[in-house]
């Protein structure tokens, strides 16, 4: 939300890598606060993304990553 994209990558969690090699970035629809801090938020799927970097910052996971282009079928 603060970097005013509102969008983030989101990936399942790896037991060995931290997180998987596979995502999908979620188009922020809405987000709802509540009073302890935590926070509801209300997302949509777009397109899927590769991992080919791992990293962190802030306490919280990066990735530099490439997109996957679907097939196109005819």
């Amino acid at each position: 939300m603060e970097t005013g994209t509102k969008q983030f990558g989101m990936c399942i969690s790896d037991s060995q890598n931290g997180f998987a090699d596979y995502g999908c970035m979620l188009q922020i629809r809405n987000v709802h606060f509540l009073p302890d801090g935590r926070s509801v938020v209300d997302t949509v799927g777009g397109k899927r993304f590769r991992v080919l970097r791992r990293g962190m910052k802030d306490g919280y996971c990066t990735a530099d990553i490439e997109y996957l282009e679907d097939v196109k079928v005819s």
